[in-house]
């Protein structure tokens, strides 16, 4: 087993969008970066923007499907054994899914649940011992969309309130045995995230029958939202590099002032800490 003094980040779903710009971001500020994703065949994007920014020597890719605990646990097991180390990880794969439950099947809610929250728990649990060790940061990129319910996202926004109640469980037990933990909220992100949607918005008009109108409104609400006012991943990718090295982690933090005041509507408690006060008292 080799060794490295450099702290080193695993991050999930790092092919485009936020991912791959949180790879660059991380490695810049002096991260050596595991930069995974499920299909190595598109890792050109990142590879390119590494070399650009000159950190390609920081980056290392890896072939990991959340969804498959076998390539979690083979992930996980390679970075130890050739780093000797793991002080972060970063789960950040995801997908969405539009439609509302009568027009659609359960299959597509659970199909979105092991990507967006199974995923999660999966290399959650592959990684803590290795977080134990090193005293290291657990960071999960939800959205404005796992505190506030949004429409025809209802897939969606339940895998993403799924991890926040999952990681705000798991992070008073967590910092007792010295990792901390944080949820990133981005608001609207001008990433591929929007494109793989691949939504025919005519088609799906045309189905949506009773539901026509409400969608209509919705997609015009948030293509201008997306025109208007959406970051860039890099801009998003900046509160996961402060989350990884910040000396006081805090358990939520959000990507921009519109997110912010998008979950302040709800949580008047906004970076964690009352809650955390609360339940770290019950195993502290």
């Amino acid at each position: 087993m080799s060794t490295t003094a450099r702290k080193t980040v695993l991050i999930t779903g790092c092919s485009s969008g936020i991912g791959l710009a949180a790879a660059v971001d991380a490695a810049r500020a002096g991260w050596l970066v595991v930069a995974t994703m499920r299909d190595l065949g598109r890792s050109a994007a990142l590879e390119q923007a590494a070399a650009e920014a000159g950190v390609a020597d920081s980056v290392q890719l890896r072939q990991l499907d959340v969804t498959d605990p076998a390539s979690v646990a083979t992930c996980v097991a390679a970075v130890i054994a050739e780093h000797g180390r793991l002080d972060a990880v970063v789960n950040n794969a995801g997908a969405g899914h539009v439609g509302t439950i009568e027009q659609g099947e359960v299959a597509d809610v659970r199909a979105v649940m092991e990507v967006n929250f199974f995923g999660v728990v999966e290399v959650t649990r592959a990684a803590m011992p290795h977080l134990r060790a090193s005293g290291g940061r657990l960071i999960a990129v939800t959205s404005v969309g796992g505190v506030v319910g949004q429409p025809f996202n209802e897939a969606y926004c339940a895998a993403k309130f799924a991890v926040e109640g999952f990681l705000e469980a798991l992070a008073p037990v967590a910092a007792t045995a010295g990792v901390q933990v944080t949820l990133v909220e981005p608001g609207a992100v001008a990433s591929e995230f929007i494109a793989n949607q691949g939504i025919d918005l005519d088609t799906e008009l045309r189905a949506a029958g009773p539901y026509a109108p409400a969608l209509k409104s919705y997609v015009d609400r948030t293509l201008a939202a997306f025109a208007t006012a959406a970051q860039t991943p890099a801009e998003a990718a900046a509160t996961i590099t402060e989350a990884l090295d910040t000396d006081r982690p805090v358990l939520r933090m959000q990507t921009s002032d519109a997110a912010r005041a998008f979950v302040g509507r709800k949580l008047a408690d906004l970076d964690g800490s009352a809650v955390l006060g609360l339940t770290g008292s019950w195993v502290g």
